[in-house]
C-alpha cells in the first residue's frame, strides 16, 4: 500500500461501554421507595402531633373533619326560690331594714324565716353590702340562688350549720336589692344548663 491509502475526514467510530440500564432502573426504584418511606413516616408523625381519627369512617363523609359544638346538658340542679329559706338579719344601724328587706325577698318568690338582728360577732361588722350565710351543701345550691338578689353579697359556709335555710346579713354598704329585672335575669341565666362539648361533623 505503501502510503497510497490515507484516512481522511473529522469522522471515525467511536467505541462506548455498553449502557448500564439494570443499574439505572434499580436506583431509580430505590428512590421511590425510599420517598414513600418517608412520605408515610410523615403522615404519621402529623397523625400524632394532630391526634388523628381512632376510627376509619367509610362513604363520603370519612373527609368531613370533626369540630366541637355545645349541646346542651341536664338542667342545673337548683332549688326555686320558693323552696328557699332565708333569714334576714340587720347588721346595721338602720332600724327595720331586715323586715323591709325581707318583704321584698317574700314578693319575688323566697320563703322567709327569721327577721332581725344579725348576732353579736357579726353585728355592726359587716362592712360590705351583706353576707350570705349557709350550710355546705347550700354552696352549689340555694346560695347562687338567693344570691342573684344581692348580687355583690359575699358568700360564706358553715359545716356546722344544721338545717337548708340560708341567712342574709345586711351590711353597712347595704342600700338595697339588685333591681327586680336584673335578679329575674341573673336567675334565668344561671338556671340555664351548661353546654358540653361534643363532637359533630362538618358539612361537607
Amino acid at each position: 500500500m505503501g502510503g497510497q491509502y490515507r484516512i481522511t475526514g473529522d469522522k471515525y467510530p467511536r467505541m462506548r461501554p455498553p449502557r448500564r440500564r439494570g443499574r439505572l432502573v434499580l436506583l431509580v426504584t430505590a428512590s421511590v421507595a425510599v420517598l414513600g418511606v418517608l412520605g408515610w413516616g410523615t403522615l404519621q408523625l402529623i397523625d400524632v402531633f394532630t391526634g388523628g381519627d381512632k376510627a376509619s369512617a367509610v362513604g363520603p363523609e370519612a373527609d368531613c373533619a370533626t369540630k366541637a359544638s355545645p349541646s346542651p346538658s341536664a338542667a342545673r340542679n337548683l332549688p326555686e326560690p320558693r323552696a328557699i329559706t332565708v333569714n334576714v338579719l340587720n347588721a346595721t344601724t338602720r332600724s327595720g331594714l331586715a323586715k323591709q328587706t325581707a318583704d321584698e325577698l317574700k314578693k319575688r318568690g323566697f320563703r322567709i324565716g327569721d327577721v332581725g338582728n344579725a348576732p353579736k360577732e357579726l353585728d355592726k361588722k359587716v362592712g360590705g353590702t351583706g353576707i350570705l350565710l349557709g350550710p355546705t351543701a347550700s354552696l352549689n345550691t340555694s346560695l347562687p340562688v338567693l344570691a342573684t338578689q344581692l348580687t355583690t353579697a359575699e358568700r360564706r359556709t358553715d359545716a356546722g350549720r344544721k338545717g337548708p335555710a340560708v341567712d342574709l346579713i345586711l351590711g353597712n354598704r347595704f342600700k338595697g336589692l339588685t333591681k327586680q329585672a336584673d335578679a329575674a335575669a341573673a336567675l334565668a341565666a344561671l338556671a340555664e344548663p351548661e353546654p358540653t362539648p361534643t363532637a359533630s361533623k362538618k358539612s361537607c
